[in-house]
């Protein structure tokens, strides 16, 4: 059973001795790994704890408006400045993610680095390359249980504006702003008090679900349109989309975020996919109603992971190729997809 205050008191004591902490989100960061890492940074700082912030790569355009988000330096922009920061730090702090290769670039370094490392996340099968590993997959976001432990070292509430918008960002991104996810009643006692704390709800999700191009409702027309199959003896639907749709109208990294969950919105479909063809690779997004586990198919067929019903993958090949796998997947797996449902 994960023992919250124990884990929290060898936080504490961590931060507590070091005064060169650095936190590190994942690469492609999300709302909740970037919600997690900068209320982290709002409340260190305000305990005048020194404190930096890196990611591997850049962050998503609908997050960067959060206060101090600037202050993630970046690493595929920023190397010399990260590699002194990993070999610097005293305490690094990583965040909503367990396995090293999700530090892209900055694996090697951060990996050979002296300092002590800390995992808070809240995915399954965590790797063991950290002296201090806090993670709970009972919690909906990495910013949840965050959000949790600042409580329990403040002896309260911290009450700090940018703080409570970093923690509610976490939330209702990992959550497709309560669409899916682990949230609870914890979850939304939580949400309750950030709004009573200030938290601008309207702000913060127009913000965040409102504020996208033209051109990237386009793409989403085109998506559900063209690039939409159906599998319905699968309860399944697919969307692949090719460098040259992405290029066409002239994505930018975040403009595909949600896409994936739009076809469970069908009529008996319970898994949908979503294909991305990358330079070298395909980049895959899964979704599932109920106990499908796609976290296991994520891992199992396309080198991936995450949650039960949201789970991320690669396949290095074509995108014609990748599909052609997939489909012989869903053969594979045919009966029990059917009985799955």
């Amino acid at each position: 059973m994960f023992d919250l205050a124990k884990y929290t008191k060898e936080l504490s004591e961590l931060l507590g001795s070091s005064d060169n902490i650095l936190l590190i989100s994942h690469i492609n960061p999300d709302g909740d790994a970037v919600g997690a890492q900068l209320a982290l940074y709002q409340y260190l700082k305000s305990k005048g704890k020194k404190a930096a912030m890196m990611c591997p790569n850049n962050l998503q355009e609908f997050l960067k408006w959060m206060d101090d988000s600037d202050q993630i330096n970046v690493f595929i922009r920023k190397r010399k400045k990260c590699i002194r920061l990993i070999e610097s730090a005293g305490l690094i702090i990583m965040m909503d993610f367990n396995q090293p290769s999700r530090l892209g670039e900055a694996e090697k370094y951060v990996l050979g680095s002296p300092g002590v490392k800390v995992i808070i996340d809240h995915h399954l099968e965590p790797y063991d390359f950290a002296k201090l590993i806090i993670s709970d997959p009972s919690r909906c976001s990495t910013s949840e249980l965050v959000h949790e432990m600042v409580t329990i070292m403040n002896g309260g509430p911290f009450h700090d504006n940018s703080y409570a918008e970093d923690i509610y960002v976490g939330i209702i991104t990992d959550t497709g702003n309560f669409e899916h996810g682990a949230y609870t009643g914890r979850t939304l006692r939580i949400v309750a008090d950030l709004l009573e704390a200030g938290v601008d709800k309207d702000h913060v999700l127009n913000i965040v679900y409102n504020n996208f191009s033209a051109e990237r409702m386009q793409l989403l027309g085109l998506a559900l349109n063209k690039r939409m199959t159906v599998l319905s003896d699968y309860r399944t639907a697919y969307i692949q989309l090719t460098k040259k749709d992405l290029s066409d109208f002239n994505h930018v990294k975040g403009d595909t975020e949600g896409f994936v969950n739009l076809p469970l919105s069908i009529k008996g479909i319970h898994f949908s996919v979503l294909f991305i063809e990358k330079d070298n690779f395909v980049k895959l997004s899964f979704r599932s109603k109920g106990d499908f586990p796609v976290n296991e198919f994520a891992s199992r067929y396309f080198a991936g992971g995450g949650h039960l019903n949201a789970s991320g993958g690669e396949y290095y090949d074509t995108l014609d190729n990748t599909i052609r796998y997939f489909l012989k997947v869903m053969e594979e797996n045919a009966e029990r997809l059917r009985n799955e449902f």
